[in-house]
């Protein structure tokens, strides 16, 4: 008699601490991969002592699970979730659940979402995050597809996510096809703090002339601040680190910093849809800059900047200035994230819970931060909140940072450090902020050369 709870397709290292997670929460797994030998080695090394069972071939997976047949697909996105689900559709019945795992793209999600629908099959696409570490001892988990699969797996998602507070599951029902959206803004989210934090190291090392073990120092008391997360505390690890030659190891590693899909998709969609995510998007083109490492090297030998001159301020204040404002981009930045999930519930007609989203992120993911609980507040208090930046907290909280964010931008400017992400932050609260902007002579010219014609205010 079939007596396996969920069956796991992908036994990479996510794959792998996936199923020892649900195994220690008293579920029965079965483990698949597509190169079957890796199925038995898991069992005979990572999996050995554990209720997890194995299986040769798809049919055989299948025929060991309880019904309704629950199967995790945790492959590379687009080719392998095809091909499996291609494989999987004639083993199936009606009622039986695929979940996407995966880092696919939200369309690929409706796709799938739509096709097995027609099948009678029901599919859930589910951001997860926490990486490999997270996996074992709690992910983040952002599922969303067809709800009547959502009571058949409540109970193993919920058990198996991060607990926050009073011990409330990092994961709850996103919204019909959301799933893998929501986990697109999440990376872009990401893409924008590793960016600002890097500005904020920047700023320090070349304008202060900090001492590694004093960045790191720093780092460590912001920790303790309002911008306090996971990626702060593990830069001022990264900082402290030394190699086996007692020197320390971020100077030696390179300066180019690759990119995956999911920030360019944030990127992209931000003008899909019109909204001025514009610090997502500065992320993503820092890091294709970064890549250019060649070209960099030779325009370092022929481009002039600005005179180097030592910093001859306060150099604890300008401290300060620099964790204000990273705290204040940090804030723009997730106001644009949710700006983008706010346009796209309209534009597919989802109804999202914004609180019950910042929930899923304050625990194991990567933007995971005391900031969120802060969110949460925001949109527990109004629901219906057009933007974070119209919530008092957040207000007061930017205004208070603004004279140390300008004076931040615009000494970083004069010294000739690139700060594409805190420059495009004070420009959006300062163009959100505006009632007037010159637009109007946009439209005036499009008219002019284009007859276009143009729209007049209200009370002209």
């Amino acid at each position: 008699m079939a007596q396996d709870d969920i069956a796991l397709i992908g036994l990479a290292v996510m794959g792998q601490n996936l199923i020892l997670n649900m195994n220690d929460h008293g579920f029965v797994i079965c483990a698949f991969n597509r190169t079957v030998s890796k199925v038995d080695d898991f069992l005979a090394n990572e999996a050995k002592g554990t209720k997890v069972v194995g299986a040769q071939s798809l049919k055989e997976m299948v025929s060991k699970l309880k019904k309704p047949w629950r199967i995790i697909l945790l492959v590379k996105a687009i080719q392998a979730v095809d091909d499996f689900i291609k494989k999987l559709v004639p083993l199936l019945d009606t009622g039986d659940i695929i979940i996407d795992g995966g880092n696919s793209e939200y369309r690929d999600t409706t796709r799938y979402f739509q096709d097995l629908k027609a099948k009678g099959i029901l599919f859930v696409g589910s951001g997860v995050s926490g990486g490999e570490d997270g996996a074992p001892y709690g992910p983040s988990l952002m599922p969303g597809g067809n709800k009547e699969a959502w009571p058949y797996i409540k109970t193993i998602f919920q058990g198996i996510a991060a607990k926050v507070g009073t011990g409330e599951p990092c994961c709850g029902w996103v919204e019909e096809k959301a799933g893998h959206f929501v986990k697109m803004v999440h990376n872009g989210i990401e893409y924008g703090d590793m960016r600002l934090i890097c500005e904020a190291y920047h700023l320090m090392r070349d304008v202060l002339g900090m001492e590694q073990s004093e960045m790191a120092q720093a780092f460590e008391e912001w920790n303790k601040m309002e911008v306090d997360s996971f990626l702060t505390e593990i830069t001022a690890n990264i900082l402290k680190f030394q190699d086996n030659n007692g020197k320390y190891l971020l100077p030696k590693i390179s300066d180019r910093a690759g990119q995956k899909g999911t920030g360019n998709w944030s990127a992209i969609s931000t003008l899909e849809y019109g909204i001025p995510v514009a610090l997502i998007g500065e992320a993503v083109f820092a890091r294709c800059l970064s890549s250019l490492k060649d070209e960099r090297i030779q325009a370092s030998k022929k481009l002039m900047g600005p005179q180097k001159t030592q910093f001859e301020g306060d150099k604890k204040s300008f401290l300060e200035d620099i964790q204000k404002a990273l705290y204040a981009s940090k804030i723009i930045s997730y106001a644009q994230g949710f700006m983008l999930l706010r346009q796209a519930a309209i534009e597919f007609g989802w109804t999202l819970n914004y609180g019950g989203i910042t929930l899923m992120w304050r625990g194991s993911c990567i933007i995971r931060s005391v900031f969120l609980e802060k969110i949460k507040d925001a949109f527990d208090q109004n629901p219906e909140l057009q933007n974070l930046l119209l919530d008092n907290f957040f207000k007061s909280a930017v205004e208070n940072c603004q004279a140390s964010w300008q004076w931040v931008v615009s000494t970083g400017v004069q010294a000739g450090i690139p700060m594409p992400c805190f420059t495009t932050a004070l420009s959006f609260y300062n163009g959100y902020r505006h009632e007037m902007l010159p637009a109007n002579l946009i439209q005036a010219k499009q008219d002019y050369f284009g007859a276009h014609t143009y729209e007049l205010l209200a009370n002209a």
